[in-house]
């Protein structure tokens, strides 16, 4: 499906079915690994008992009782491990005033990527290939769909994204809270090159135009 043909509901649940989807993977890679993790234990111990034929049992029943810790298996640890360093990876206290530029509008820029880049960004040089809608998700909520989206997006190839997080007129105070957020959260993704407030045919004040790592 095309970036036209997403709708913003049609986006977010995608978002959502890429989260379960790979939620799903890990849970069935964990409950191999354990299966495999019992098949050698119960191969070992019949290549033991068919090595030492018969045996019996010492009559003296002193014996020390150890505790044994088991591991999480490899696919569950990661899954830990990868959600843990997405959680930690972006933060809403980074300080990202001084990495915006704000001449005709906002943007961003990574080091070593020049005004250039930003300009035809901003002219609609790359065409756009998907969108996320933080609309309506809580913070730590958009913050995850942010990440996954952004990994996803980098995956498949994708070049230019937009990121719709609204002009914040339904908040308390009509501040912009998420749209301040989705900021810091997208100069701190290594995925991100460059960023632009997106034209007004584009969502305006309330969407971002993000240019994505090459593949």
């Amino acid at each position: 499906m095309s970036f036209q043909d997403l709708t913003p509901i049609q986006a977010r649940l995608q978002a959502i079915r890429h989260v379960l989807h790979a939620r799903e993977k890990a849970h069935q890679a964990a409950l191999a690994a354990a299966a495999e993790a019992q098949r050698r234990i119960k191969a070992e111990h019949n290549l033991f008992a068919n090595a030492v034929g018969p045996v019996r049992p010492l009559k003296s029943q002193r014996r020390a009782e150890l505790r044994r810790e088991r591991a999480l298996p490899l696919a569950r640890q990661r899954e830990l491990d990868e959600a843990a360093v997405m959680h930690e990876a972006i933060s809403d206290e980074f300080d990202v005033e001084s990495l915006l530029d704000t001449d005709e509008a906002l943007s961003y820029r990574r080091t070593g990527i020049t005004q250039e880049v930003v300009r035809k960004l901003r002219r609609g040089h790359w065409s756009l290939q998907g969108q996320i809608d933080l609309h309506g998700l809580r913070s730590d909520e958009a913050r995850v769909a942010l990440g996954q989206f952004l990994r996803e997006a980098h995956k498949v190839g994708w070049r230019c994204v937009r990121v719709v997080h609204g002009k914040g007129l339904g908040s308390p105070g009509k501040t912009p809270v998420l749209k301040t957020k989705t900021q810091r959260w997208l100069v701190q993704k290594n995925e991100v090159l460059a960023f632009v407030q997106a034209r007004p045919s584009d969502g305006g004040a309330g969407a971002l135009i993000v240019l994505l790592t090459p593949g």
